[in-house]
C-alpha cells in the first residue's frame, strides 16, 4: 500500500468503527427504556470481545496462510510492528468483525441474559465469522503482504465486495438462531393471533443511529477497495443512492399499507438498501444501484412480515434487513453485475449459481452451527432471563442500572401496593422525567394533606357520633359534657352539624331544667294541698 492508500483505509476503518455508535443508537431507540442501557452496553461489550478474539485467532483463520482454502494459519496474536500494510488491513477487518457481531444484539434484544449474549458474540466473532470469511475473502490478505491461495468459495468465483453475506448475513443468521432458541418477548404474540407492536422508547435516537450508519457505510464500502482508486467515488455514489432507493421504496410501501408513512419502515428500508448494495457496489452501474436498494427494502419488508406470521420476534428487524437484503444483494452480483468488473471468467448463469451456493453455505454454517450450539447451551443453563426480570427490565436485572423513569414507576408501584402516600420520587430538575417526577410529588403532597384532613374528619365524625350515642345511652344531654367544642370551631358542614347538635343539647338541657322546675312546683303544690286537707279534717 502507498501512504495515501494507508491513510484512506485508516480513515475508512474509523468510519466503520463509528458504525458501532450507530447500531447502539438505532437499537437502544427501538427498544423499551427499561432495556436501553442493556442494549447499549451489549453493543459496547461485543466490540471488545470480537476484536480481542479476532486478534487472537480469528484473523489467522480468516486471512492466514490458507490450508486448502478451508482455514488459515500462522497469524495468531497478530504482531504488526514495522508492517503498516498488515496493521491497517488488520484494523479494517477487525472493524468488520465487530459489525457482524453487533447485528445479533438488536435481533435478540430485551430477553437474552448478558452472559449468554457474550457467549453468542464469542461464537460468532471467534469462529463463525472468520471461518466463512476465510472461504470468501482469504485472497484479500495479499494486500497486507500475506501470500495465500484464497478461500475455496472465492476460488469458485463467489464475489461479495464489502460483505452483504460475509458480514451482514452472518450476523443475521446467528441472530435468527438465537431468537429461535430463546423465543419471543412477553406479550409480543398474544392469544388473539395478531402480533402486538412493542413501541421503541426514542425514535429520534434511532433516526440518529440510522444517519450514523449511513455515514459509516461510506467507509464500509469505500474502504473495501483497500486503496484509494478511481473506482472509490463511484462506489460511494452507488452506496448513497441505494440507501435512498431503499428509503423511498419503504416509504411507499408504508403509505400503501398503513395509509401513512411510519418511522421504522423508513429507517429499515434505507438500511436494507445499503446492505443490498454492499455486495456489488463496485460492479453495477448507478441506476441499477438504486434498483438494488429499492428491491432490497421490499424484500426486507416481506421477510419481516413473514417472520411475524411465523411468530419469530426480531426486536429491530435485524434478520430481515441484514439477512433478507444481504441475500438479495449477493445474488444481484450475478444478476446485474458487469461481468468484466466481476472478473471471475464465469458467464452470468454460472455467476448466479456460485452466488446462490455462497449464500446457502453461509446460511448452513452460520445458522446451523449457532442453532446447534445454542440449543445445547440452553439445555445446560437457560439463556433467557426470568419472566420477573423481563418485566423489570434488563437495565436493572442484569446491570442494576436504574433510570429516572424506572424510579418513577417503582415508587408508583410501591404506593399502589402499600398505600403509603409519604413516598416521593427522586427529582432531577434538568430532565423531562425530572419535571414529571416533580409534578407527581406535588400531586402526592396535595393528596397526603387531603388524606390527613380526611382522617381527622373521620375521627371527629366518629367522636361526634360517639358523643351522641353516649348521651342517648346515658339519657344525659348536657351540652358541656358532650365535648364538641373543638368540632364546633370548624367552618365546614361537620362544624355546622356539631353546633346544631350542641344547640339541640342545650335546648334539651334547658327543657330538662324547666321540666325539673315544673316537677318541683307540682310537688310543692301537692304538699301544700295535702297539708290543707289535713288541717280541714282536724
Amino acid at each position: 500500500m502507498t501512504s495515501i492508500d494507508t491513510l484512506w483505509v485508516l480513515l475508512c476503518a474509523g468510519l466503520v468503527f463509528f458504525m458501532q455508535a450507530g447500531f447502539m443508537c438505532l437499537e437502544s431507540g427501538l427498544t423499551r427504556s427499561k432495556n436501553s442501557i442493556n442494549v447499549a452496553i451489549k453493543n459496547f461489550a461485543d466490540f471488545g470481545i470480537s476484536v480481542a478474539l479476532f486478534w487472537a485467532f480469528g484473523f489467522s483463520i480468516m486471512f492466514g496462510l490458507s490450508q486448502g482454502g478451508w482455514w488459515g494459519e500462522g497469524y495468531n496474536f497478530v504482531s504488526v510492528g514495522g508492517k503498516p500494510s498488515l496493521a491497517v488491513f488488520f484494523l479494517f477487518q477487525a472493524m468488520f468483525c465487530g459489525t457482524a457481531t453487533t447485528i445479533i444484539s438488536g435481533a435478540a434484544a430485551e430477553r437474552l441474559k448478558f452472559s449468554a449474549y457474550l457467549l453468542v458474540a464469542g461464537l460468532a466473532s471467534g469462529l463463525i465469522y472468520p471461518l466463512f470469511g476465510g472461504w470468501a475473502w482469504n485472497g484479500l490478505a495479499t494486500a497486507a503482504g500475506i501470500e495465500t491461495m484464497g478461500g475455496w468459495l472465492e476460488n469458485l468465483g463467489f464475489r461479495d465486495f464489502a460483505g452483504s453475506t460475509v458480514v451482514h448475513s452472518v450476523g443475521a443468521w446467528v441472530g435468527l438462531a438465537t431468537i429461535l432458541v430463546v423465543g419471543p418477548r412477553q406479550g409480543r404474540f398474544p392469544k388473539t393471533g395478531k402480533a402486538a407492536k412493542i413501541q421503541g422508547s426514542n425514535m429520534p435516537f434511532s433516526v440518529l443511529g440510522t444517519l450514523i450508519l449511513w455515514f459509516g457505510w461510506l467507509g464500509f464500502n469505500g474502504g473495501s477497495t483497500l486503496a484509494l482508486t478511481p473506482a472509490v467515488p463511484g462506489i460511494i455514489v452507488n452506496t448513497v443512492l441505494a440507501g435512498v432507493g431503499g428509503m423511498l421504496m419503504a416509504g411507499l410501501i408504508s403509505l400503501l399499507q398503513d395509509k401513512m408513512i411510519q418511522v421504522e419502515p423508513l429507517m429499515n428500508g434505507s438500511l436494507a438498501g445499503l446492505v443490498a448494495i454492499t455486495a456489488g457496489a463496485n460492479v453495477v452501474i448507478t441506476p441499477i444501484a438504486i434498483v438494488i436498494g429499492a428491491t432490497g427494502a421490499a424484500i426486507a419488508h416481506l421477510v419481516g412480515r413473514q417472520m411475524l406470521h411465523w411468530g419469530v420476534d426480531d426486536a429491530v428487524d435485524a434478520v430481515a434487513v441484514h439477512g433478507g437484503a444481504g441475500v438479495w444483494g449477493t445474488l444481484c452480483v450475478g444478476l446485474f453485475g458487469q461481468l468484466a468488473l466481476v472478473d471471475t471468467g464465469l458467464n452470468r448463469w454460472q455467476q448466479c449459481g456460485v452466488q446462490i451456493l455462497g449464500v446457502g453455505i453461509c446460511a448452513l454454517l452460520a445458522f446451523g452451527s449457532a442453532w446447534i450450539v445454542l440449543t445445547f447451551l440452553n439445555r445446560v443453563f437457560s439463556l433467557r432471563i426470568s419472566p420477573e426480570d423481563e418485566e423489570i427490565g434488563l437495565n436493572v436485572s442484569e446491570h442494576q442500572a436504574t433510570t429516572e423513569t424506572y424510579e418513577l414507576f417503582q415508587v408508583m408501584d410501591r404506593q399502589a401496593k402499600t398505600h403509603d402516600l409519604s413516598l416521593r420520587v427522586p427529582v432531577n430538575p434538568f430532565t423531562e422525567v425530572g419535571h414529571i417526577a416533580g409534578r407527581y410529588n406535588q400531586v402526592m403532597d396535595a393528596f397526603e394533606v387531603r388524606h390527613h384532613r380526611s382522617v381527622e374528619d373521620l375521627a371527629q365524625i366518629y367522636y361526634v357520633t360517639a358523643a351522641i350515642a353516649a348521651a342517648i345511652e346515658n339519657n344525659s344531654f348536657k351540652a358541656d359534657q358532650l365535648g364538641l367544642e373543638e368540632v364546633t370551631n370548624r367552618a365546614d358542614e361537620l362544624g355546622a352539624l356539631a353546633r346544631t347538635i350542641q344547640q339541640m343539647a342545650e335546648m334539651l338541657q334547658q327543657r330538662d331544667q324547666e321540666l325539673i322546675a315544673v316537677k318541683q312546683q307540682l310537688v310543692l303544690q301537692q304538699q301544700k294541698q295535702q297539708n290543707g286537707n289535713i288541717g280541714t279534717t282536724d
